[in-house]
């Protein structure tokens, strides 16, 4: 049976430790003693699936790379207002980036 990274992260150590115990594989010696932290990579290393410690999130129906740009261009705004002491423009900026922040949060899967 195929298994995928997102099936096998939601089984539980047991379940693990028997898919383990049907493979004759050197990255899953010693499953008994494993954890899922270190039985889930051992596992997909046995099984030939690739994994990512943090995989890149995609963000559906925004140009991401737009808003990021925006933040970035605000942190620089928001340097030169705290130079000024500018109070009243250091607020809208910080707002300004944090909803951007949460358009970017909500939109990705």
């Amino acid at each position: 049976m195929a298994h995928t990274y997102e099936e096998l992260k939601a089984k539980t150590i047991d379940e693990l430790r028997e898919i383990a115990k049907e493979l004759d594989h050197e990255a899953v010696k010693g499953f008994t003693q494993m954890n899922k932290e270190h039985l889930l990579p051992a596992l997909c290393k046995a099984l030939g699936i690739e994994h990512h410690k943090h995989p890149h999130h995609a963000a559906v129906g925004i140009d991401k790379l737009k808003l990021k740009a925006r933040m970035h261009a605000i942190r620089a705004e928001k340097q030169k207002a705290i130079a000024a002491a500018d109070r009243k423009k250091l607020k809208v900026l910080r707002r300004e980036y944090h909803r951007l922040n949460r358009r970017i949060r909500a939109a990705t899967v």
